[in-house]
């Protein structure tokens, strides 16, 4: 089955590109909501991210504490690390799971950090990126999720730069400021038609 990569930095859309592939039929996998699922309460990877980081980063409900979680990791690198090495091989097993029982036009991969992992680029037949300019991303994050400026910085930091995305697209969706909802919709729908092609 045709597979494609859709990444782009925080705030830039992918999700909103996601959501319309997935209702005109790609299967879609979007490691985000699989990381979401294992760190709500009762979710596979809270046991373990207890015993590495301590019941602070739970919250009152059994979940994890996302707020808290994002300031420890983002002000020490060797804490996102190992924090990533508890999720990463839980949510790669659910997105081989996923993926076998994929039946759609195409399988779509939702991946944030897809060309920063280095694992992607060699499992996808085509990289689309959503594409805006670092000002809108940060003007979004701060509108949607109230993080601070600084912590948007920090998440910026490692994020691959604007340049280095497009630099290794195949596709590129432009949800830069000014873009209307309705351009946004139809340079995907546009895209989508051609990887219908493609997958055959």
């Amino acid at each position: 089955m045709f597979k494609l990569g859709l990444t782009g930095g925080i705030g830039s859309g992918k999700t909103q590109v996601a959501n319309w592939l997935g209702a005109w039929g790609a299967d879609v996998i979007d490691t985000d909501l699989i990381a979401h699922s294992l760190t709500a309460a009762g979710g596979r990877g809270i046991e373990t991210i207890c015993a590495a980081f301590g019941s602070d980063v739970i919250d009152a409900a059994g979940a994890l504490d996302r707020a808290r979680m994002r300031e420890l990791v983002f002000a020490e690198s060797a804490r996102r690390a190992q924090l990533e090495s508890i999720l990463h091989p839980l949510i790669a097993q659910e997105v081989l799971r996923k993926a076998e029982q994929a039946r759609g036009l195409y399988t779509v991969f939702v991946v944030p950090l897809l060309i920063e992992s280095g694992r992607w680029l060699d499992r996808i037949d085509r990289l689309c990126v959503v594409d805006c300019d670092e000002s809108t991303q940060i003007e979004r994050v701060q509108a949607r999720n109230g993080i601070s400026l600084a912590t948007i910085r920090k998440i910026l930091d490692v994020q691959a730069t604007r340049t280095q995305r497009i630099a290794a697209a195949d596709d590129v969706i432009d949800n830069s400021k000014g873009v209307s909802m309705a351009v946004l919709e139809n340079q995907a729908l546009v895209l989508h038609k051609a990887w219908c092609n493609l997958a055959g």
